[in-house]
């Protein structure tokens, strides 16, 4: 099951809980068990957003300037440690360095996801002669599989459907929806690879300011995970007459995909992890999320937070701090909200 979440667009640790929840109890175990592992990182990122409704300024405060290098400093870490695990050969840095260029010069999220394709149709081509076929593969049972493909039907349709409905009724709600679905859907690597895409659907529909998305996004470090309830804080800031409702709202569009893509692909599991054509693809697809994150470092996480040599030093010393020395998440995003309001004072 690890190993099937890993492979599959959407927040693994997330789609692992809602798939061990399905084998004890079902569906209705499945989804107990995705809302007892979310429900406080969500809680807590919508009551930050209601927070920084009212008190909050995001132009001039300085423990949000500190928000912000935090999350230059997760972001790198983030690009460093899945570039040492996803590009460990020449070939695979170069789909990452191409990935990046792309997406650095065409910033829009139908590039992201193409420049993921294309690194898949390039893993395919590069790897597919060099992995071990298994000589006894296991032998799948057909149980559930009507269900499952099912399951899987409605994930594509919807990913059609939604934005098809969205543009002509002029819905805010349903816009906002298909933003977060295709977002979770079309997402791989792991949580901090959804930056991009996320700011890519609510920044330049003037949702939200990109000083906001960067502040909510260094808090999201300081909570329990899932990172992608950062959604919630997002849906919160969205709709500000109804922070809660629309938290959950945007909440549900990121998390339902990942939900239905782990429900319909696990019966197929066992006969699909031993195509090499599918473990190759994966190997180009992993290095385009490191080249789309990559970019995501220097745009706009970069741009926004580091404006002065200060911040570039406050920035490092917070990556030194997560990646070599341990530090918890939580307290880094908190010394490096006090250095942003040092260096602002």
């Amino acid at each position: 099951m690890v190993a099937l979440c890993h492979f599959l667009p959407g927040p693994a640790s997330s789609q692992f809980v809602f798939a061990t929840g399905m084998k004890q109890r079902g569906l209705l175990g499945a989804l107990a068990a995705s809302l007892c592992f979310t429900l406080p990182s969500a809680i807590a990122m919508i009551l930050f957003a209601i927070g920084l409704a009212k008190f909050g300024d995001t132009r001039t405060a300085g423990w949000l300037h500190g928000l912000k290098l935090a999350a230059v400093a997760v972001v790198a870490q983030a690009v460093w440690n899945l570039g040492r695990k996803l590009c460990p050969d020449f070939a695979r840095g170069i789909i990452a360095a191409a990935a990046a260029a792309v997406v650095l010069f065409f910033p829009r999220t139908g590039i992201q996801i193409a420049a993921i394709a294309i690194g898949a149709l390039a893993g395919w081509s590069l790897y597919r002669g060099t992995i071990p076929v298994s000589q006894n593969p296991p032998t799948p049972k057909r149980k559930n599989h009507g269900w499952a493909g099912f399951t899987l039907i409605a994930f594509f349709l919807l990913l059609i459907v939604l934005p098809l409905a969205a543009k002509p009724m002029q819905s805010t709600w349903l816009s906002a929806f298909d933003s977060f679905y295709r977002s979770g859907a079309l997402v791989f690597g792991g949580g901090h690879v959804v930056l991009p895409l996320l700011r890519a659907e609510v920044v330049p529909r003037g949702w939200i300011s990109d000083a906001a998305f960067l502040a909510g996004y260094g808090a999201a470090q300081a909570v329990p995970d899932p990172l992608f309830t950062f959604a919630a804080y997002l849906g919160a800031t969205i709709f500000p007459d109804s922070p809660w409702l629309g938290g959950l709202w945007c909440l549900l569009g990121i998390f339902l995909p990942a939900w239905m893509l782990i429900g319909g692909a696990l019966p197929f599991w066992h006969s699909l992890r031993e195509k090499a054509w599918a473990q190759a693809a994966l190997r180009g697809a992993n290095a385009a999320v490191v080249g789309v994150l990559l970019a995501a470092l220097y745009n706009p996480v970069g741009i926004q937070g580091v404006r002065r040599p200060s911040d570039a030093v406050a920035a490092a010393i917070a990556f030194v701090l997560l990646q070599f020395c341990r530090v918890p998440p939580w307290l880094v995003v908190a010394l490096a909200a006090a250095a942003g309001q040092w260096i602002l004072r």
